[in-house]
């Protein structure tokens, strides 16, 4: 039955790495890396494969803690939540997953994709970890890097069982690129498939394997399955699930490096030859937009989702939710502390940007400010930008920031003016780099155009994400407050 996609229906254009999906009937769901964005462990869903919308998230903090409050120039970039395993089994949807901070697996389990989700632990750490209910009843999970191994768990996943199986199923071996992990594991036809990435041996480009056995202690042997970039940029496609529809098709949903934007699902389709999973790279799309768009970019479609709408917006890091207000299409942030760094300010509200490109405008009121406030529009990632209101003493200004060089005055606001429109554009399909731009606009006078180069860096790694903040430099109490918000990305076809 078709049904209608609502909400973000383009949002796998997107920085959802690490995904892992299931089929329950006629429905597809996929959780993804949320690393130190909260609500975290975001849940999507799709009738199509191709069309996907946030229906949720598992949790909404996992630690309360120094480094996820920002606190002592403490911070969890490029930890927390990373690679969920996602599984359905009995009238239980079950996700788990590592935190690289805490050095702890976190098992979820819910009776509805929505909710509540109720954490029920589960003892040892499993890197990139991956769930399989067999059929006799036994439960696994599968985890590691460069040597994968099986272990089995109690019934009730509360840890590894005592005299049950623990073995290495797979290992790729010392030196090199990256070594397998990324695990996916599965019985199909009376056969575990086990699917990890890896890299080419020669030079950095991650690749797909899957490795099969007729039984869980036997031996698992295969080979390399997927090893293309589609055209783009020399970024291998790999990491993430094999599913099957109800007409009995099979497909893959791997992961791209597609620069500054971040990691995006591809939907590849599957055939099997003698028992063995052959994807069709000729039929490959990163969902719901061409791998090759125009070098001018799609048409951009508007979108004014409501701050409130938690299926679009998270936190950089555990909010504190004394210094916010979220009314709708208003939100108000109010420094509870001083901050040292952008990175280092809580409470800041960010988005997904989408691949080709992503346009942000917003209207900010800086009367509330106190001397040494800088409220703003930013491109968050570990080489930050920003275009702001910065108050100095009586006075408001426009300014640029960005990471390693002194905030730059772009305008002074007329003594009757407190508010300015903040613009930024992101275009992901640069030659030879992403760049970004901003502009902005107060008492009928116009900012010049200030441009930079967004990369993808290991330092957060998440794609590079719009944000609404508010940094106190010298006092606490001063407040902005965002209106207007408008996001415009690539029209679907």
């Amino acid at each position: 039955m078709e049904r209608p996609v609502t909400g973000s229906a383009y949002v796998t254009c997107s920085d959802f790495p690490d995904p892992d999906v299931i089929r329950v009937g006629d429905t597809w769901y996929m959780i993804s890396t949320t690393m130190y964005f909260l609500p975290g462990g975001v849940l999507l869903r799709s009738w199509d494969l191709m069309h996907w919308e946030v229906c949720g998230h598992v949790f909404r903090r996992l630690e309360d803690n120094p480094a996820w409050c920002l606190e002592n120039g403490q911070n969890v970039y490029g930890k927390g939540m990373w690679a969920a395993s996602l599984r359905y089994h009995r009238g239980c949807f079950y996700a788990v997953f590592c935190a690289n901070d805490s050095h702890q697996t976190y098992l979820y389990r819910a009776p509805d994709i929505a909710g509540p989700w109720e954490r029920i632990g589960t003892e040892g750490f499993y890197h990139d970890a991956s769930l399989l209910f067999d059929d006799d009843g036994r439960v696994y999970i599968v985890s590691g890097n460069r040597q994968i191994r099986l272990t089995e768990l109690k019934d009730d996943l509360s840890g590894p069982k005592p005299g049950g199986l623990d073995r290495v199923i797979a290992d790729s071996g010392p030196g090199g690129f990256l070594g397998y992990e990324g695990s996916h594991i599965y019985k199909i036809n009376g056969y575990y498939y086990l699917f990890v990435i890896h890299s080419r041996k020669d030079r950095w480009r991650r690749v797909e394997s899957c490795l099969r056995a007729d039984s869980l202690t036997g031996d698992f042997t295969g080979r390399v399955i997927f090893d293309e970039d589609l055209g783009y940029r020399g970024a291998g496609i790999a990491q993430g699930p094999v599913v099957d529809s109800p007409d009995g098709r099979w497909w893959a949903l791997w992961m791209q490096d597609m620069g500054a934007v971040g990691r995006c699902p591809v939907l590849i389709p599957l055939k099997w030859e003698d028992g063995w999973p052959v994807p069709e790279k000729a039929q490959a799309r990163v969902t719901a937009f061409s791998t090759r768009p125009d070098k001018s970019c799609a048409p951009l479609a508007p979108e004014k989702a409501p701050f409130t709408d938690e299926n679009v917006w998270e936190w950089n890091h555990l909010p504190d939710p004394a210094g916010f207000m979220l009314d709708g299409g208003t939100l108000t942030l109010t420094a509870r502390r001083t901050s040292p760094s952008l990175p280092q300010t809580r409470n800041i509200l960010t988005r997904r940007a989408v691949f080709p490109r992503t346009a942000v405008s917003v209207r900010v009121e800086g009367r509330a400010l106190r001397d040494g406030d800088t409220a703003g529009l930013c491109c968050l990632q570990a080489e930050w930008r920003y275009i702001a209101l910065r108050r100095e003493g009586e006075k408001l200004f426009l300014v640029y920031g960005q990471e390693g060089r002194m905030e730059e005055r772009l305008l002074a606001l007329p003594e009757n003016v407190t508010s300015a429109r903040l613009q930024m554009d992101m275009q992901f399909w640069g030659e030879p780099a992403d760049t970004v731009s901003f502009r902005g606009e107060a008492g009928g006078a116009e900012t010049p155009v200030r441009s930079a180069e967004m990369a993808f860096s290991l330092r957060h790694f998440t794609g590079n994400r719009p944000g609404l903040f508010l940094t106190a430099e010298k006092e606490i109490g001063g407040s902005a407050v965002f209106t207007d918000f408008s996001f415009h990305a690539p029209q679907l076809p």
